[in-house]
């Protein structure tokens, strides 16, 4: 039987940053196992024990993928997996492809890009969100996609899902992403906040591009002097026709092949957890504050509606996950690892 390990990023130390909106030393992995709010010193040298234990190791990233994880986390069949939180999806890949890790939640075209990095040994078992971007500005200038030639974008996500999807979307309107904008990553989203609530003598209107629940923390924080100026999945679905996947879970074929029933026996706990986590907003919120995944419940509270938390599988997985890598496809090969997926990539059950 899977043993037990929860492990995610700090919880005051997150908060921290989310409060201040600063930049965050969050990238850094991994951090202290946390079981509930608190936990004691010789609880993380068992944790640290029991790694190698066999439990089904999971990754996931700050946000809406976690906050679709939280339930399943803080309940009693939380107890059988070990749970990690990263900052960025980079530090993620090595340990899928080396076997550190069984399962991660990453960006959709990432999860093909795996795929091909290691010779069809992983797969998708689901999509977990949909469109979690949102384009923000300080000012009221930005009324349409078009209104974003000649600005500065802040952004994260260079190489996955955010650049994809920000690049196409221009490109669609009739927006050169490399000569009618200028786009500056940061490693992420508390960075591209601080610099957009950052008093600062420029004129130029202020633009970022930034996923939730981040958008619902900016927004809040600058006391209305940050405005939500587009949906980028309403702006996806105009020019592409087609749903906005933001995130999935991979997993290594190995790990499922190593116990069928328990990794089916995940997958239920986790759409249990999604489903209460769009029912139950309250509980799930004061869940993602235990935790450390969102500074405040009452924030939580309020991103969680348009956080766009799913869980498809099956056949309505693959052709919405289809649509949209050829869409990243036909725009950049690159996008999706040089080569779309094989039908081996969608995880049957």
């Amino acid at each position: 039987m899977f043993k037990k390990i929860l492990s995610v990023l700090a919880a005051a130390a997150l908060c921290a940053s989310m409060a201040a909106c600063g930049a965050s030393g969050a990238s850094s992995a991994a951090s202290e196992p946390v079981s509930g709010s608190s936990v004691t010193d010789s609880t993380a040298e068992t944790a640290t024990e029991e790694a190698s234990s066999g439990a089904l190791r999971v990754a996931g990233l700050k946000g809406p993928t976690t906050m679709g994880l939280v339930n399943l986390m803080a309940g009693e069949q939380g107890e059988n997996y070990e749970f990690t939180m990263y900052g960025a999806a980079d530090e993620i890949v090595p340990l899928l492809v080396k076997g550190e890790l069984d399962a991660a939640a990453v960006p959709a075209n990432l999860a093909a890009t795996l795929y091909q990095k290691t010779s069809g040994a992983v797969e998708v078992a689901c999509i977990n969100t949909l469109g979690v971007l949102y384009v923000v500005e300080l000012g009221n200038n930005i009324q349409s996609v078009e209104d974003l030639k000649g600005a500065t974008i802040l952004s994260t996500g260079k190489g996955t899902t955010p650049e994809y999807v920000l690049r196409y979307v221009l490109a669609q309107n009739g927006i050169d992403p490399d000569r009618d904008v200028t786009i500056e990553y940061l490693s992420e989203a508390t960075e591209v906040a601080a610099r957009l609530t950052t008093p600062s003598t420029d004129s130029q209107t202020l633009v970022a591009m930034l996923p939730q629940p981040f958008v619902t923390s900016v927004v809040a924080q600058s006391e209305g002097g940050v405005r939500v100026a587009l949906d980028m999945n309403e702006e996806w679905q105009k020019v592409a026709g087609s749903k906005l996947v933001t995130g999935v879970l991979v997993v290594r074929k190995d790990a499922v092949e190593a116990d069928p029933e328990a990794f089916a026996g995940f997958l239920n706990g986790y759409e249990a957890s999604v489903e209460t986590a769009n029912t139950d907003l309250a509980g799930t919120a004061a869940l993602c504050e235990a935790y450390g995944i969102v500074a405040k419940a009452a924030l939580a509270e309020k991103a969680l509606p348009a956080c766009n938390i799913v869980f498809e599988t099956g056949d309505e997985m693959k052709a919405d996950l289809q649509n949209y890598f050829q869409v990243l496809y036909d725009a950049d090969p690159a996008s999706v690892g040089g080569q779309l997926p094989g039908d081996d990539f969608y995880y049957a059950g």
